[in-house]
């Protein structure tokens, strides 16, 4: 690294300019290997409650994280300041540490052989030139659009948008250097509505990496209208087993619980209810998932992870068998086995339907429970035992019949999975986990 004065780099090419002379300089101190992660992010989020703008807050975050091995050790260090002098320094700290350290056998960069080579362009960024009066403006329209809907809607936590953009650049001594630009913008409304029985509250959110895809302000406000108002009059619900429908913005959080118990960490630790499951039959013989991560702009796309790692599709449940875990090269080397590309978590995870659309599967299970809300965190990963509290609807006769709320739902996890009658056409893709309504055989149901 020269000792050439410049300005701040803001452009990608600048970034890895940058990340590359941290590599070089850890390098020259003794590192055996090294890797460095560099963010410039800026973004705008306002909230607006009952007509006024309740926050306003501009983000410029940046950041610069330096790891280094020598002998096994590792020493990482990191720094806001992204001038060179200040990079001279987190890297000198880093291999500080690292000399300090104990020796880690299954520590260091990800096999060279594994470098994403050839980067696509995943269509990911997508920034959003709106003002701060703009995006109250659109907040504005957005809460009163809900609250003009119904007379029972008396009150709103508020609408909020929320733009950001950015690039992350990754570079390690192998010699991999890459950046990604990406954005991502959102616009969401949560109102309260009361009558005679109580009082309730929901929401709705659009969301995606282009601007240009964000439903309108005034369908998000009449979404989150809509859902509040058919809560009112929950009750609750009698106690026994019952057919459960999950909605998809609930039913999501099922196969991340799938995710967390085939982590690598999980795994190497023995704390997880799907040990060594590698080739056991887990969903019923029909279920899919994969994992797309070279879909054109998707939420959680990316051509390689935070190791540089080339992503690859690849099929995580065939025919309702565990086909693979999700590793790390630090958790791959703990377990005798390859990472899998998923340093920093899993991309796009497609759960394939099934059946119809939500309609379809409530008039299949005829009599049971819809679940649309769900609290707390009583999920137990060692064991799979499940209990959360829940909101939703009785239904009956495949219709919705009544909301009920302060229920309780239970079960354990390997029953839960093993026990999916369907996975509806619905499907959510504002997240990494892309799935639809999910029919369930059977739960407890804690109610009155």
């Amino acid at each position: 690294m020269t000792g050439k004065r410049m300005s701040t780099p803001v452009t990608p090419e600048e970034l890895q300019e940058l990340a590359r002379a941290a590599i070089e300089h850890a390098v020259r101190l003794g590192a055996e290997q090294a890797e460095a992660g560099i963010s410039l992010e800026r973004g705008l989020s306002v909230t607006v409650r009952l007509g006024e703008i309740e926050t306003l807050e501009r983000q410029q975050d940046r950041a610069l994280g330096i790891t280094v091995y020598v002998g096994g050790r590792k020493g990482s260090a990191s720094t806001a300041d992204l001038s060179h002098a200040a990079l001279r320094e987190a890297v000198a700290k880093a291999c500080s540490i690292a000399s300090h350290t104990a020796a880690d056998e299954f520590a260091g960069l990800a096999d060279a052989a594994l470098m994403a080579r050839d980067i696509p362009d995943l269509n990911l960024c997508h920034p959003w030139e709106i003002s701060a009066e703009e995006a109250a403006a659109l907040a504005k329209r957005c809460e009163a659009a809900a609250l003009a809907c119904d007379t029972r809607l008396t009150n709103s936590e508020g609408a909020s948008v929320h733009s950001g953009a950015g690039v992350r650049v990754y570079a390690n001594s192998h010699g991999f250097c890459a950046a990604t630009p990406s954005s991502y913008h959102s616009l969401s409304c949560v109102v309260l509505g009361s009558n005679a029985e109580g009082m309730e509250r929901d929401y709705w959110y659009t969301a995606d990496r282009d601007w240009r895809n964000l439903e309108d302000a005034e369908l998000v406000g009449l979404e989150a209208a809509k859902r509040t108002l058919r809560r009112l009059g929950a009750g609750r619900m009698a106690t026994g087993p019952s057919a459960v429908v999950f909605a998809p913005e609930v039913a999501r959080g099922l196969f991340g619980h799938l995710i967390a118990a085939i982590r690598g960490t999980s795994q190497y630790r023995r704390s997880s209810f799907l040990l060594d499951a590698i080739g056991e039959q887990v969903f019923p013989e029909w279920l899919q998932i994969d994992e797309q991560p070279l879909l054109p702009g998707a939420v959680g796309s990316a051509a390689y992870d935070n190791e540089g790692v080339a992503t690859r599709e690849r099929q995580l449940i065939r025919h309702g068998c565990l086909q693979g875990y999700v590793l790390s090269s630090y958790s791959a080397r703990k377990l005798g086995m390859t990472t899998t590309g998923n340093a920093g978590g899993i991309h796009n995870l497609l759960v394939h339907p099934s059946a119809g659309t939500q309609p379809e599967l409530l008039a299949r299970m005829g009599t049971g429970l819809l679940i649309t809300d769900l609290m707390g965190q009583g999920v137990n990963m060692v064991t799979g035992d499940y209990s959360r509290g829940a909101a939703g609807f009785r239904i009956e006769n495949g219709e919705i019949a009544a909301p009920v709320s302060e229920i309780t739902i239970a079960g354990n996890l390997r029953d839960m999975f093993r026990g999916i009658i369907a996975t509806g056409s619905d499907v959510d893709t504002r997240g990494v986990i892309r799935c639809g309504s999910v029919l369930m055989e059977r739960m407890m149901v804690a109610g009155s």
